[in-house]
């Protein structure tokens, strides 16, 4: 049965569960599924080299899917920063209704992106950094807790908490990111007042997901203890699967005498995490993972995850309901 809460009716879609922009993962093939299973799925911008590269992965994702799919643009800091605005303007020319955007200074994309009644869905990691997307007139906030894989933002606050304060002090409606694969985390999602969830480690670990599969072997073989932080002295802290080379980064970062970045950037390099996509070796690079890694034990087709998830939290729901007894009228 479909779900309809504010993200499902803005979104057009049919189950409140939105695919996280992956670098290196959201291509078409995961993003057209997840679409076509009645979720939203996500496109990331930047793991197209160009604007025009984006283009064309966009016309891409349309032969697969006649179902809404969206757009990320993350702003990282950068010595030689991409163009964001030319990929939002692609984003507006081959009209992306919805865009998630993340990072640092998203104000003018997301002014250029609203200018043309582009829906936002803005990731942060505080409820301090959501109040500033507010002003920026973003339409959805993803509340990303720090069990998420990626930057996880410094302060450390998980799920349970910050979606509470999300739901006590914030005026636009939000989803809940990190943590999240399983019908159950839906439910208890929007028990605490979220509109949906954010879903990016358990997408990984789908039949579409194109990365090899030993990759995915490696997800459903891990527990929750298997992730490892990384660059926290330079407060740019990322959640990575544990390998050997974020062994070596953590080691580096703790005992480094200088504190330069310079000693621990060829093992945070982004080329080596493609290519762990690429070739299946876990430990040729760093990659990012969450905490969910524990909840995820095979590789289903995203129609069948979807369709999981979709039962599992209407039973859950079912029974929370079923919990409450109606007092006597004598």
């Amino acid at each position: 049965m479909p779900f309809n809460t504010k993200l499902t009716r803005a979104l057009g879609i049919k189950i409140p569960i939105v695919q996280g922009g992956m670098q290196w993962v959201g291509y078409a093939e995961l993003a057209s599924a997840v679409s076509n299973a009645g979720g939203l799925g996500i496109l990331t911008a930047l793991t197209q080299p160009t604007p025009e590269d984006l283009r064309k992965e966009i016309r891409r994702c349309k032969t697969m899917t006649d179902k809404p799919f969206g757009v990320n643009i993350t702003l990282l800091p950068s010595m030689n920063a991409p163009d964001y605005g030319a990929y939002a303007q692609v984003a507006i020319d081959e009209g992306i209704k919805v865009v998630e955007t993340a990072g640092n200074s998203p104000g003018p994309v997301i002014k250029q992106l609203k200018a043309v009644g582009t829906i936002i869905l803005h990731k942060c990691t505080t409820i301090r950094h959501a109040q500033s997307a507010i002003n920026l007139g973003v339409d959805f906030l993803s509340i990303d807790g720090f069990e998420c894989a990626g930057h996880v933002g410094e302060t450390d606050i998980t799920n349970f908490i910050l979606l509470s304060r999300a739901r006590q002090s914030l005026k636009v409606p939000f989803i809940a990111s990190g943590g999240f694969a399983d019908g159950q985390g839906l439910a208890a999602a929007l028990s605490l007042g979220a509109e949906g969830i954010n879903m990016g480690t358990r997408f990984m670990c789908t039949v579409e997901a194109p990365i090899h599969i030993k990759i995915k072997e490696e997800i459903v073989k891990a527990s929750e203890t298997d992730t490892e932080l990384v660059l926290r002295r330079w407060k740019n802290t990322s959640r990575l699967y544990k390998n050997k080379v974020t062994r070596e980064a953590v080691k580096i970062e703790k005992e480094s005498t200088t504190g330069k970045f310079e000693e621990v950037a060829p093992y945070v390099s982004g080329k080596r995490g493609r290519e762990v996509f690429i070739n299946g070796d876990p430990d040729y690079g760093v990659w990012t993972a969450g905490q969910v890694i524990g909840l995820i034990h095979d590789i289903p087709t995203c129609a069948d995850l979807v369709k999981r998830i979709e039962q599992e939290a209407e039973e859950t729901l079912s029974k929370a309901s079923a919990l409450i007894i109606p007092a006597s009228k004598l």
